[in-house]
């Protein structure tokens, strides 16, 4: 049965050493920190790789995110996803639970996030859910 928690979230930047993609081309490397906040009490470590184009508001990141704390009690560690794109300015954003990455009492943990950024701060949604069976 799919649940869902929301909260807010607390991130930090940092930059890495660019990416040689070959033949001159560069993504850029970032490193964030995250802390989340409510029923999903937790801390993760996100390295994002980032491209952008000649077309003004088009590029694109992929990342992988590893998560640790407890969702509702229950504790353990994950890894998720990330694709985002920028099609000419339209963003669009996948966040996803990377099949049986949960450990601990995540094991058999599924889903999806979704991020908002309201006046400078930031707010996740994460629709998920337990297979119990592991």
């Amino acid at each position: 049965m799919e649940q869902q928690v929301k909260g807010e979230f607390d991130v930090t930047r940092s930059p890495e050493a660019p990416c040689d993609m070959g033949d001159g081309a560069v993504a850029g490397h970032f490193r964030f920190d995250k802390r989340f906040h409510g029923d999903f009490d937790a801390t993760s470590v996100v390295h994002m790789l980032a491209v952008g184009t000649d077309v003004p508001g088009s590029a694109g990141y992929v990342a992988v995110e590893r998560l640790s704390g407890a969702l509702r009690g229950r504790a353990g560690t994950f890894f998720m996803q990330h694709n985002g794109i920028m099609d000419r300015g339209t963003p669009s954003l996948a966040l996803t639970v990377v099949p049986d990455s949960g450990t601990g009492e995540l094991k058999g943990l599924s889903g999806s996030m979704k991020i908002d950024i309201t006046e400078g701060k930031h707010y996740y949604t994460f629709d998920y859910a337990l297979d119990d069976a592991g």
